[in-house]
């Protein structure tokens, strides 16, 4: 473990100085290679369905599966993220501390990234484009129940860098056992920053085990509030494709708060359009990411009621809520403390694909660094570059020191 994360950690250091023509021409050969190899991991796919075929949660089964039509996405995706601007070498300011002293913040990448994430082998595909784009070196953890998937996909990543002589070798290894994990975590001083993805219990056993910084989030309940204003037939439509699919995934919506005036008629409305739909007004609990087709529904007095029960009971991933009245969804925007806020739409929007990043390493609750479906901003941090021509602290301390310009150059 030791000589492969620092075999990562060098190869980093060489990724970090690619061009950004390089990176896209890698990112076309990933596109490419995938295309070729299609059916091959269609194949491997189908050996761990068949392998894990009343095994594992309906939820962690979904997930598993991909499909020509969700290979096809990530194909996209790649081009998509070859698109776009390079995230590594944006100057975010540039200073005059004084005449030939100046001072600049340019964004570069992280370092290495540790990734650990359950069932999902198309999350590989996803983190390892968004690693080479963003110039990061990678150590991805994928769920035993994905093994021949991640194999696969393994190979495909080998062969985009035989293809790709500037690419460093073992800029990305994937590494299999549950003991893996714990070694992983050990290694503070040479990985920076680690991403699960997954299950609560995953989640809270990374940041209980590690030093290295954690990027997450442990839930998935969203919510979505029916106002006493809304149009009813669209607010049934979004309600249903929130919930419904995809009901596995982190942005489908556990938990309904309808105004009191329309709570009735909207419950009557899912039971008739969605008999499949098993509602819950007295659910266990109101924290509860279900990930199938079970909703939590509560009827609400006010907006404000709405706002406070998500606020309570939420895990600031997305909520949405359905209304014609502009200003009660200004407010609702700015009073939810989530890291999405949606107006007259589905929470499944809350993804890196859909806003535009090519794909995402997952969504984020945190409050520092990156938050929401995270792309490539959140792969790149920054460092400060100063230029002077002999200058000296001395210079500016003291009774007769020398002012600071403080000039902001652009």
């Amino acid at each position: 473990m030791e000589t492969l994360i620092k075999q990562v950690r060098q190869a980093s250091l060489k990724l970090a100085t690619l061009t950004t023509a390089e990176k896209n021409q890698a990112l076309q050969v990933y596109a490419e290679v995938l295309s070729e190899k299609t059916n091959d991991l269609l194949l491997e796919n189908q050996r761990d369905l068949d392998e894990q075929k009343g095994k594992i949660s309906p939820s962690l089964y979904q997930r598993l599966a991909l499909s020509k039509d969700k290979i096809d996405q990530l194909i996209d995706g790649l081009e998509d993220l070859k698109n776009l601007g390079d995230p590594v070498g944006r100057m975010t300011l540039r200073r005059e501390l004084d005449k030939g002293l100046v001072l600049e913040r340019v964004s570069t990448p992280i370092g290495v990234i540790g990734i650990i994430f359950e069932s999902r082998p198309d999350a590989a595909i996803q983190i390892s484009s968004l690693l080479l784009k963003s110039g990061n070196g990678g150590l991805l953890k994928g769920g035993k129940e994905a093994l021949h998937s991640i194999r696969a996909i393994d190979a495909v990543l080998q062969e985009v860098t035989r293809r790709c002589p500037f690419l460093p070798e073992g800029w990305i290894a994937f590494v299999e056992s549950r003991e893996d994990v714990g070694k992983m975590l050990a290694y503070d001083q040479d990985i920076d920053l680690i991403i699960p993805r997954g299950s609560n219990e995953l989640v809270q056993t990374v940041m209980n085990g590690t030093k290295i910084p954690v990027l997450g989030h442990a839930d998935g309940i969203c919510h979505i509030y029916v106002d006493e204003d809304c149009d009813l037939d669209q607010a049934i439509e979004i309600i249903i494709d929130a919930k419904t699919q995809y009901p596995s995934a982190c942005n489908a919506v556990e938990t309904l708060l309808i105004h009191e005036t329309q709570f009735s008629e909207v419950q009557k409305r899912l039971t008739d359009q969605c008999p499949q739909l098993e509602l819950l007004s007295a659910p266990e609990s109101w924290s509860i990411e279900y990930g199938d087709l079970r909703l939590a529904v509560k009827s609400v007095r006010n907006m404000a009621e709405a706002v406070d029960h998500i606020n309570t009971f939420g895990s600031h991933h997305t909520e949405a809520i359905l209304t014609s009245n502009q200003s009660r969804a200004e407010e609702f925007l700015h009073e939810v403390d989530s890291s999405s806020v949606f107006v007259n739409c589905s929470t499944r929007f809350a993804d890196g694909f859909r806003y535009g990043f090519g794909a995402e390493v997952g969504i984020s609750t945190n409050k520092t660094h990156a938050r929401g479906p995270v792309g490539l901003e959140g792969l790149v941090i920054y460092k400060y570059l100063l230029r002077g021509q002999g200058q000296v602290v001395a210079s500016y301390s003291g009774s007769e020191a020398r002012p600071f310009t403080h000039r902001n150059l652009s």
